[in-house]
């Protein structure tokens, strides 16, 4: 396999392509344009939609459902053009590290590599399947409402849009925006997944490296601790470089994510039938999926960075000589402060921060359904 450019990269290139079409990354023409300027108007027509709505209240929280993950989506596709640069510089660095891995002797790193290619691409079809129907579910709940209601919720100043023919066309224009939200949202997560899963390996190869200490000489045993503390140096700036790209995006998503949950579970317990019931579920799905899918594998590269420093210390150094062992030390010390994908330069991004964040959103669900009974 040739991998010339970054768009050659099995491991995210399904993901690139999307966003090479829409000229989010790797080109700049109309396209992008076309994408972005619609989305921020219609999600400032959401937001103000909702500070004039008379609606019910099922109806009003769910329309700040949209506007929140329709804000979401826009943030991630302005994100991407304003760091375009960073991103391909990035996505660069990760194939000269990918064809290393591929060139490798060991034929492990070579098999492991094939394996997280492949649950990269897994989960970039099943997410994209779920975005789909998410918005499937988004343009058929019409269909299945009691009043006459569009998509989500949309302000058009001076003019009654549930009235015909203005409700026809706002139902033209959300028909083709959705597909187009779905394709700037979910290629960015497969990516930032598929760039996590890289860490997860360059970690597990460090740690491979060391347990094998033992079947080398000492004078191997030392060019292999130095090669994995330069290895380890790569890897600092790896996560490091992902924290400056998305940590600010992460802290955004990370205060939506449990207000939206929230806000879908009310509803779930205030809406009138049970079709209605299962498009929210869909709903609910789909963003416990997304944020599950990004904080199970940052806690990973976590956990991961953690057991080198375990690999070290079993990698029988008592066998090698007392300026190795000083070496093999330093690099120790370093693992045991393991690099951790960020939430806003905060909070390490583990399942943790997560579980905390579904207990208070319980809590404040049940306030909610309390107050409505």
């Amino acid at each position: 396999m040739i991998i010339a450019t970054i768009e050659d990269v099995p491991l995210y290139n399904n993901s690139l392509r999307i966003m090479k079409f829409w000229s989010f990354l790797l080109r700049h023409d109309w396209r992008r344009y076309f994408s972005l300027i619609p989305y921020i108007i219609l999600t400032t027509s959401q937001f103000v939609d909702l500070f004039f709505s008379t609606e019910p209240m099922d109806a009003i929280i769910r329309n700040a459902y949209l506007a929140v993950l329709f804000f979401n989506t826009t943030l991630r596709g302005i994100a991407v053009c304003i760091y375009r640069s960073k991103y391909e510089a990035f996505l660069e660095r990760i194939r000269i590290l990918y064809i290393d891995m591929m060139q490798s002797e060991d034929k492990w790193v070579r098999q492991e590599l094939e394996a997280i290619t492949k649950a990269a691409n897994n989960i970039s079809r099943v997410n994209l399947v779920m975005g789909t129907c998410s918005v499937i579910s988004f343009l058929i709940y019409p269909i299945f409402a009691t009043t006459k209601v569009l998509p989500f919720g949309i302000y058009v100043p001076g003019v009654d849009k549930n009235v015909s023919p203005y409700y026809e066309i706002c139902f033209i224009i959300q028909t083709i925006m959705a597909p187009i939200g779905c394709c700037m949202f979910i290629p960015f997560t497969n990516m930032i997944v598929a760039i996590m899963l890289f860490a997860i390996l360059m970690c597990r190869r460090m740690q491979r490296k060391l347990r094998h200490l033992c079947d080398v000489t000492r004078e191997e045993a030392k060019e292999t601790i130095i090669w994995c503390i330069q290895y380890q140096t790569q890897l600092i700036r790896y996560v490091n470089t992902i924290n400056d790209l998305i940590t600010y995006t992460n802290l955004l998503e990370f205060l939506a994510f449990g207000a939206m949950l929230c806000a879908m579970m009310f509803t779930l317990v205030t809406v009138e039938t049970d079709s209605q019931r299962l498009l929210i579920c869909v709903y609910i799905l789909m963003i416990f999926a997304q944020s599950t899918i990004l904080y199970y594998y940052a806690n990973k590269v976590f956990d991961e960075g953690l057991n080198i420093a375990t690999a070290a210390y079993e990698s029988e150094w008592f066998d090698v000589d007392v300026d190795t062992q000083n070496t093999l030390r330093l690099l120790i010390l370093r693992a045991q402060k393991p690099c951790a994908i960020l939430v806003g330069r905060i909070y390490p991004m583990n399942l943790e921060l997560l579980q905390s964040l579904l207990n208070t959103t319980y809590t404040y669900f049940n306030l909610l359904r309390n107050v409505y009974d």
